[in-house]
């Protein structure tokens, strides 16, 4: 392949300002064998998300054969009205959207408040808050202690659990700290002259200026507040508080349950477990993929300025 650039002369003419590049036998190797590994990852990827959201429309009786189903066989919405129709879905729901509201929010705005100060040089015991950050990278209280240690606090079937054992996580931190630096002193001066405070200044420029930083941070919480429920499954008993992802586990538990029954009269309950289960799946997933296109911009410019350091 041969790239040639020209441009107008002042007499009317073109003029070659560019030279030729020409594609090597290895570089069209390379390109192929990553057009088809690409292609295979991207395969493995879509066809089961494929055949999840097919035979979540799927009927029982397409269902009950058990062979995978890649185009649409018998469609029906009988999954999803059993779905809408179970009252503890959409309070397993709202506890999901709050939870997710207020631990991205509060997470989110503690990691910068404790980015902030380290990111400043003249903070007197930088290196000793640095690295006990480091060590909760890399060790944990264990699962006991931390269980031992929500029950002495009380927060034990409580809606907290969700919120303030997650308020802090120093990888965030690491990446907010590399992107406030980036931030012009300049800025911060001219406001500290005109009177502003620490906090003055952090909250009206330096936070303004951070959104990108802040989106990715809001984005990772976030898929992860979603995603949880291994907290649940942990520090709750109560299923008032159970979010969406512990009621799709239920789900699955009693679809195996029924499954490993043996009983022909189990086969249509099976099969129903089984379709609900789907359904549940895609209603779990929606919300992500619908706002991840308006935070991606944010999220790959964050990425990038929160990791180079110049």
């Amino acid at each position: 392949m041969e790239l040639n650039t020209a441009q107008k002369s002042p007499f009317g003419g073109k003029r070659k300002t560019g030279t030729k590049v020409r594609e090597t036998k290895g570089t069209r190797v390379f390109n192929v064998v990553n057009i088809v590994i690409l292609t295979l990852f991207t395969l493995i990827i879509v066809v089961p998300l494929w055949n999840i959201v097919i035979s979540s429309f799927a009927s029982s009786t397409a269902l009950s054969n058990g062979n995978f189903i890649f185009w649409p066989q018998q469609l029906s919405l009988d999954n999803y009205r059993a779905v809408f129709r179970d009252p503890g879905l959409w309070r397993a729901f709202f506890i999901s959207v709050a939870k997710t509201g207020v631990g991205v929010i509060t997470h989110t705005l503690f990691c910068a408040i404790v980015a902030y100060p380290l990111s400043k040089r003249r903070l007197r015991g930088r290196k000793l808050y640095s690295t006990m950050g480091i060590i909760t990278m890399f060790f944990s209280g264990g699962m006991i202690p931390t269980y031992l240690l929500i029950k002495s606090l009380g927060m034990l079937n409580t809606f907290w659990v969700y919120i303030i054992p997650s308020l802090f996580s120093y990888y965030d931190v690491i990446i907010l700290m590399n992107f406030f630096r980036q931030v012009p002193d300049s800025l911060e001066e001219s406001a500290k002259i005109d009177g502003a405070s620490d906090f003055r200044v952090f909250w009206s420029i330096i936070l303004p200026l951070s959104k990108p930083a802040l989106a990715t941070i809001a984005l990772f919480n976030g898929v992860w507040q979603w995603n949880d429920f291994m907290t649940t499954k942990l520090y709750v008993t109560n299923e008032g508080l159970y979010p969406l992802q512990m009621r799709l586990y239920d789900i699955i538990v009693q679809a195996q349950a029924a499954s490993t029954t043996g009983l022909k009269a189990q086969v249509a309950i099976n099969t129903t477990s089984r379709g609900v289960q789907l359904a549940t799946i895609m209603i779990t997933i929606l919300p992500i993929l619908i706002l991840y296109p308006f935070v991606q911009r944010y999220f790959v410019s964050g990425t990038m300025l929160g990791a180079v350091k110049e």
